[in-house]
């Protein structure tokens, strides 16, 4: 049987490491904790991370470039702490990849439900053997195996090589925003600039392609100032 989950305390303040550590341990969870980027690293290299809590202004190395890093390494659930009120940290890190934020101080029991959430979403999101590989994409059938798009009556519809790889990021990453810059980079087109709109029309285009109402998208769905969400079945 698998194991609790591994959850990693990155933060420089010894005294939030030691208190989240000891109170999420309580709480049946396999804590790490350590004081930066370069712990962590080593951590890692050991034992892989469920959950990662990310203090965002640490000296050396801030937790939006650990976040970065963590993110580039494959699926981890990201919570970032900060102890600003502003959106700023909360859309930088959404931005990056981070699954959640809190602001300090924080209450442990909000914590703890953050870190259940995101790993309810992990689990629901996580590949079986017996998945089914087609999705719906509004009134469209992408078959990720086959890496064809359909109409509802079993038509192949025509899609550029960047569509197609727009699928293929979408299709691995249901119920999960995505900022551009992710998108870019998932979709081949890393070389761009994020904040490049032509990542904005090529969503457009495979819009009219597969929603019932391309100017109310219900399948891939605008997140403003962040993104994009792909909802399974949305149309």
């Amino acid at each position: 049987m698998p194991g609790p989950a591994h959850v990693v305390v990155v933060d420089d303040e010894a005294d939030i490491r030691d208190m989240v550590q000891e109170y999420l341990s309580r709480h049946g969870y396999a804590v790490s904790a350590v004081d930066g980027g370069a712990s962590l690293r080593a951590l890692l290299a050991e034992k892989p991370a469920d959950v990662v809590l990310l203090d965002i202004n640490m000296p050396n190395e801030d937790g939006l470039a650990i976040a970065k890093y963590l993110r580039s390494r494959g699926p981890v659930g990201i919570v970032m702490l900060t102890a600003s009120r502003t959106t700023a940290d909360r859309v930088n890190g959404l931005e990056i990849g981070a699954d959640d934020y809190v602001t300090k101080p924080f209450d442990l029991r909000e914590l703890l439900a953050r870190v259940r959430s995101v790993l309810r979403r992990a689990s629901a999101n996580e590949p079986t053997a017996t998945a089914n590989t087609e999705m719906r994409f509004g009134r469209c059938i992408f078959d990720v195996r086959k890496a064809k798009l359909y109409s509802a009556d079993g038509k192949e519809i025509a899609v550029t090589a960047m569509e197609f790889e727009l699928l293929q990021a979408f299709a691995r990453n249901p119920n999960r925003v995505l900022s551009r810059d992710q998108l870019l980079g998932l979709a081949g087109d890393g070389e761009l600039d994020p904040f490049d709109r032509s990542i904005d029309t090529r969503i457009a285009r495979l819009r009219k392609k597969i929603e019932l109402s391309p100017d109310e998208p219900q399948s891939i769905r605008t997140v403003r100032g962040v993104g994009y969400i792909f909802v399974p079945g949305g149309a």
